[in-house]
């Protein structure tokens, strides 16, 4: 692929979100000449690869960014915030994957799945910051987008499970050790969670964890009905902490204007990035779908209403996400010329 960008860089390099992505953008031959690795001191000089090169994560510093047509930021929210000025500043384009800046005036937030499933364009504007979509907004915007083929009538409820990764590796490495803790009868680490996780769901965090797992359905309702453009009413939804490691999962409930046969509900949610299973195959769960680029369903019928149907639903968090942000970075070089937005 023709290169299009002379230098990216990811910001959190050494998080779940940045390793990641940079995954991501090596299997993508992303169309860049350099990916320079950035992230804080804690990091700093770790080797890591780029392609068939070793190279070291830098600081953030105007002088790493200077040159870099897009910097990823894949970090915590509060680095991004106290960071992204030197990007933009140093004239970058700017992906956040941290939702940090999502309230910031003159940024939008981005689905690039979304976006080619509405076959919608969007301008570049002067600022070129973009957010990328929660995951979850994004596995339920496909999702219900498609289903109005099958007559989907009102808003959609939905059960949504969140992994311990939305929370990076402290998140993982606090529910390991609770999960170890308590099969030892010891005392659990609650520096994350401010709760018990592990062997438990969750409708909400302890008073001392940030963000509050309602901030975090907010912020899902919120991206998906951006993404969506009002195509598709907001679903009905509760949010819980589910005691695993990795993977979103969904039970959506979907009314229909008239009974339809189970094979046409998967025939209309099928294609690109969605993979129904077979009734007589093994329903998809978060492990299954670990490391997968596609969304996996399984459909049956409500026991107590003819033109009901249910939604099994699993995804990678962490590699929707990616794929929507360097598929919305591509989008940029366009917009690009000598190394800034146009």
């Amino acid at each position: 692929m023709k290169p299009q960008f002379q230098r990216v860089a990811i910001v959190g390099a050494a998080t779940l979100k940045g390793k990641e992505l940079k995954e991501v953008l090596e299997e993508r031959e992303f169309p860049a000449l350099d990916v320079r690795l950035l992230d804080d001191d804690e990091s700093l000089g770790q080797l890591e690869s780029v392609g068939d090169e070793a190279t070291f994560i830098q600081s953030v510093t105007r002088e790493t960014l200077e040159h870099v047509d897009v910097a990823f930021f894949a970090c915590e929210e509060n680095f991004t915030r106290r960071h992204w000025h030197i990007a933009r500043d140093a004239g970058c384009a700017i992906v956040d994957l941290s939702y940090a800046l999502e309230e910031e005036s003159g940024v939008s937030v981005r689905s690039a799945w979304l976006e080619q499933e509405l076959a919608e364009t969007r301008p570049v504007n002067g600022s070129a910051i973009m957010v990328v979509a929660h995951p979850a907004a994004v596995v339920l915007g496909m999702l219900l987008v498609r289903a109005r083929r099958a007559g989907l009538e009102g808003p959609a409820i939905v059960t949504a499970f969140e992994p311990a990764s939305e929370h990076g590796r402290r998140g993982i490495d606090e529910l390991h050790e609770q999960t170890v803790n308590l099969l030892s009868f010891q005392g659990m680490p609650r520096d994350v969670f401010d709760s018990q996780v592990a062997f438990n769901l969750v409708s909400r965090y302890g008073e001392q964890s940030l963000p509050a797992l309602e901030t975090v359905e907010r912020r899902i309702l919120s991206h998906f009905e951006k993404i969506t453009r009002g195509s598709v009413p907001v679903p009905s939804m509760v949010l819980l902490q589910a005691p695993i490691f990795h993977g979103h999962c969904f039970s959506v409930y979907l009314g229909l204007d008239r009974e339809v046969p189970i094979a046409d509900v998967a025939q209309a949610l099928e294609g690109e990035h969605v993979a129904v299973t077979a009734l007589d195959e093994d329903a998809p769960t978060n492990v299954s779908a670990s490391g997968q680029e596609q969304i996996l369903v399984s459909v049956r019928s409500d026991a107590a209403r003819r033109n009901g149907v249910w939604l099994w639903v699993a995804a990678d968090n962490l590699r929707v996400l990616a794929l929507n942000a360097a598929e919305c970075a591509a989008r940029l070089a366009p917009a690009l010329r000598g190394g800034r937005v146009q």
